[in-house]
């Protein structure tokens, strides 16, 4: 025990601190929740960040056309939408808990986008016309880059689906 100049037992304090701190337990864990919320916004902005940046191999696709024939090109990029599918069927992992009807909303827009490639090109721009904000310029146009056996894509192709998109 310590004792004070008169003997008496003081505590067991140092002598420079209080006996009552400046802050308690709480202020401390409720700093720390605030932290932690924030780190989790900075992780959500960093994994959107990355995905963005991975996403950007369409525009390679488009900066390497004039240079790289067609078929080569094919040959590069194939397999590519396996491999992102695959890394966000991983990424699921570390989702801790997700809304079913948000999965169900997403997994439909996936399909639909995905189906319309089965479509001839005048049944897709029939699609467009009624639908026509239901996916974005860049996605409807993209759609038309993909080679599908069996779909002829004729050569104003974009010019048309321009027109339609011109009247939103």
């Amino acid at each position: 025990m310590l004792g004070n100049a008169s003997g008496k037992h003081k505590g067991h304090y140092h002598a420079g601190t209080s006996s009552v701190p400046s802050r308690n337990l709480a202020s401390f864990a409720g700093e720390y929740r605030k932290l932690a919320i924030d780190c989790l916004k900075v992780l959500r902005v960093e994994m959107q960040l990355e995905t963005i940046f991975h996403m950007q191999i369409t525009r390679r696709d488009e900066e390497m056309a004039p240079f790289v024939a067609g078929v080569k090109q094919n040959y590069i990029f194939d397999g590519i939408c396996s491999i992102a599918a695959n890394a966000f069927m991983k990424a699921l992992a570390a989702i801790p808990s997700i809304d079913s009807e948000t999965v169900q909303q997403r997994l439909d827009r996936v399909h639909t986008y995905y189906e319309l490639l089965n479509m001839p090109f005048e049944a897709l721009l029939a699609f467009i016309t009624e639908h026509e904000n239901l996916f974005t310029a860049t996605e409807y146009t993209n759609l038309l880059k993909v080679q599908v056996p069996g779909r002829e894509i004729p050569a104003d192709a974009r010019d048309r689906l321009s027109e339609i998109l011109s009247h939103r």
